[in-house]
């Protein structure tokens, strides 16, 4: 059957010489890898560039729901992209869509979440104050849609965070999950980020990646993934 939804492009791939393999998380049927045939002429490059890491765009495939890989037969941008225009940006991106392709295990949809993402993606794309930021509000903000955001309410100046049960709490866990009380206070800073206020932020290299581990460790410990092969990039940004 013939169908279209809007999807966000989470992860590329080569399958053969003519051929991608592209994973998205789309409106109408969640996550879903597509098979995508690379031809020679302008208008298939130009379509090939519309599948940059977090572009929004409106694929249209013969959908078929027992199959694995779905068949793209034409893809149109929804989202004016420049996020792969700026070299910041574009490293931010692929680090997010890399992270995406590892929390994001349900397979069915949730408009929610998709407005979460297509929102914040739409305005990362025009944001100039506070970009720095992004990625850290992002990430903290994504938690709560994949059920351990930190329970915010529980802090008190000097309390330990918890991060196995996600919560700031008096006396020391008997586990080694926890964040001291100098390091709860950065983490608790992150809670009071939003969208509009990112630029107020004023974070050294070096704060911003000490952040940006604690939040890592975190989903680590709710979801277990490994390595991120695009982190080391992030790290040299921003100063």
């Amino acid at each position: 059957m013939i169908e279209k939804s809007n999807a966000i492009i989470l992860h590329v791939t080569k399958h053969n010489d003519t051929t991608l393999i592209v994973n998205a998380y789309t409106e109408k049927y969640g996550r879903v890898a597509y098979l995508f045939v690379v031809g020679a002429s302008k208008a298939s490059r130009q379509k090939r560039m519309l599948l940059s890491p977090l572009s929004i765009v409106t694929i249209e495939s013969d959908y078929r729901a027992k199959e694995s890989l779905q068949k793209i037969r034409n893809v149109e941008p929804l989202v004016l992209q420049q996020l792969q225009f700026d070299a910041v940006k574009g490293s931010v991106a692929l680090f997010l869509s890399e992270f995406l392709m590892k929390v994001i295990r349900e397979f069915e949809p949730s408009p929610k979440f998709f407005k979460f993402l297509t929102d914040t993606i739409s305005l990362y794309n025009v944001m100039e104050e506070g970009k720095a930021n992004f990625h850290l509000c992002f990430l903290f903000n994504l938690s709560s849609f994949l059920g351990f955001y930190p329970d915010t309410g529980s802090y008190h100046e000097g309390r330990f965070f918890d991060m196995l049960n996600g919560e700031f709490v008096a006396s020391r866990p008997a586990h080694n999950h926890i964040l001291m009380p100098y390091d709860a206070e950065k983490f608790m800073l992150l809670s009071r980020m939003n969208f509009s206020n990112l630029h107020l932020f004023k974070f050294s290299r070096d704060e911003r990646r000490e952040a940006l581990e604690r939040v890592i460790e975190y989903y680590r410990i709710h979801q277990g993934f490994n390595e991120l092969k695009s982190i080391e990039i992030l790290k040299t940004l921003f100063d």
